[in-house]
């Protein structure tokens, strides 16, 4: 049950078995953003990004700085802007970490979402290493993706989006509407499961998504699951399997009312482990919670909804099944990201344009 106290959302523990839910905290720790996209953390430091361009660190309870760095033009329109961003799995010693952005042309037009790599030299500075992915679709701003998540020591996964044109998801040729993955030095696992046929398609490993918005790792296995965005209907949540289809395909056009997984034109489509039916709530990033002291939270699936506004628990099962929902921390208006940090606390990002923040949960 969750109660107000002192401003923060609560809960409070019922009687129960020894895996109640938690009581917790929730303390805004950076305020007066502008939609911050995406968080992660190299060793002790916080990076986070705004949509419209740039990131901040944050070293402890120090106020927030703007770090250094030679971005490209940031095309800030619509779900276009600085998007996901993730650290290295050794950002401690190699202080690596990597953003996925729109990028604009000279004259402000799109040009494609691109994936870069960076190296801190300090907090408040950053040099660019190496472009990674280059010609992600990108049309007006809508469905620009992007998340960053590694699976294992030096395999990058990236969330596209299908930059609302229709033939994007289905064709391999294109690299929206897919999960990617590359090395983090920039090279192309020959494993890929379409690397055979060169060009674009070496990258892809799951192909058939609408808007991937969060990606996820299972703690302790090897999984990696998705989060999308749905049209009039059924955001998703899916486990990420190689070479599988996820069956989005809005042809001819771009006709919304198709399902978002298409198992009349491709039979062997992979369902979803969650839909929300109608009407969508916009789902967004995600995390596992993990760690004993969450009590029954412990191996939860946490995922944020923009216009759900509030987070979404779901218990998940050996199998990947999802049984049981309930959606917490309402009051903050749309989240966008949700993530566990080094210190076992999981914080989340708004998304309302103005007077956005940075939150932590923590537990009493």
């Amino acid at each position: 049950m969750l109660t107000l106290v002192a401003g923060a959302l609560v809960s409070v523990s019922a009687p129960g078995p020894a895996s109640a839910a938690p009581s917790v905290g929730v303390v805004r720790v950076v305020a007066g953003l502008s939609i911050p996209w995406d968080l992660t953390w190299v060793g002790g430091l916080m990076l986070f990004d705004q949509r419209g361009g740039g990131v901040w660190s944050k070293r402890g309870t120090a106020v927030p700085k703007k770090v250094t760095m030679a971005l490209p033009p940031i095309f800030a329109k619509g779900e276009a802007g600085m998007l996901g961003m993730v650290a290295d799995p050794d950002a401690s010693n190699n202080k690596m970490f990597y953003t996925c952005m729109a990028v604009a042309t000279s004259v402000g037009g799109p040009k494609g979402v691109e994936v870069w790599k960076w190296r801190l030299t300090g907090d408040t500075s950053a040099v660019g290493v190496k472009k990674l992915i280059t010609g992600i679709p990108l049309s007006s701003g809508r469905h620009s993706g992007c998340r960053l998540r590694f699976r294992s020591a030096r395999m990058l996964y990236v969330g596209t989006g299908d930059a609302a044109q229709g033939t994007n998801a289905q064709n391999l040729k294109s690299l929206g509407g897919k999960v990617l993955r590359v090395r983090s030095d920039g090279s192309i696992p020959t494993t890929n499961p379409f690397y055979s046929r060169g060009g674009n398609a070496r990258y892809v490993w799951t192909y058939g998504h609408r808007n991937v918005q969060g990606l996820i790792k299972r703690p302790g296995k090897s999984e990696l699951w998705s989060v999308e965005h749905g049209p009039a209907r059924d955001d998703e949540v899916n486990v990420v399997w190689k070479g599988h289809n996820y069956g989005w395909d809005p042809v001819p056009g771009y006709d919304e009312s198709r399902p978002m997984t298409d198992t009349r034109g491709y039979p062997n489509a992979t369902g979803a482990r969650w839909r929300s039916g109608s009407p969508t709530v916009a789902t967004s990033g995600g995390t596992f919670i993990n760690g004993s002291k969450w009590g029954s939270w412990n191996g939860r699936l946490a995922v944020a909804m923009l216009k759900g506004e509030g987070i979404k628990l779901f218990s998940v099962n050996s199998a990947n099944g999802i049984y049981a929902q309930e959606t917490l921390f309402r009051g903050y208006g749309r989240i966008r990201t949700v993530q566990q940090g080094p210190d076992g606390a999981v914080y989340f990002t708004t998304s309302n344009g103005a007077g956005d923040g940075i939150y932590r949960i923590s537990v009493r």
